[in-house]
């Protein structure tokens, strides 16, 4: 399979429609259907990055992130980091006391350590 036939594939295993996809992306309807259908080669390297992000996908291979796998860690901290920079000082802060609050309760706690 190639990495359009992939990642089309995943899109639509995971969404309704390749339609409904593109706007949750914030992609152009038409700009997606012709990457997917000609190749994803064409397509910013960003916009592809954050489709695999999206997708749960390793940007390298295509292949599926498994949660614990070292690349799916550091794009899922890569994310949270995105949206922590993007606070003021008072959102950082409340950010992080709700992170300790939810450490703190066992429903939210990870197995991995």
């Amino acid at each position: 399979m190639t990495k359009a036939e992939i990642l089309k594939a995943e899109i639509l295993s995971q969404y309704k429609s390749v339609r409904q996809f593109a706007i949750e992306m914030e992609i152009p309807y038409s700009t997606l259907v012709t990457a997917l259908d000609r190749g994803i080669e064409g397509m910013a390297y960003g916009t592809v990055i954050r489709m695999c992000d999206r997708l749960n996908l390793n940007p390298v291979d295509f292949s599926p992130l498994d949660k614990k796998s070292p690349l799916g860690n550091k794009i899922l901290e890569n994310r949270v980091m995105q949206y922590y920079i993007k606070l003021n000082k008072t959102g950082r802060k409340k950010a992080l006391e709700l992170m300790e609050d939810y450490a703190q309760l066992e429903k939210y706690q990870s197995t991995e350590q």
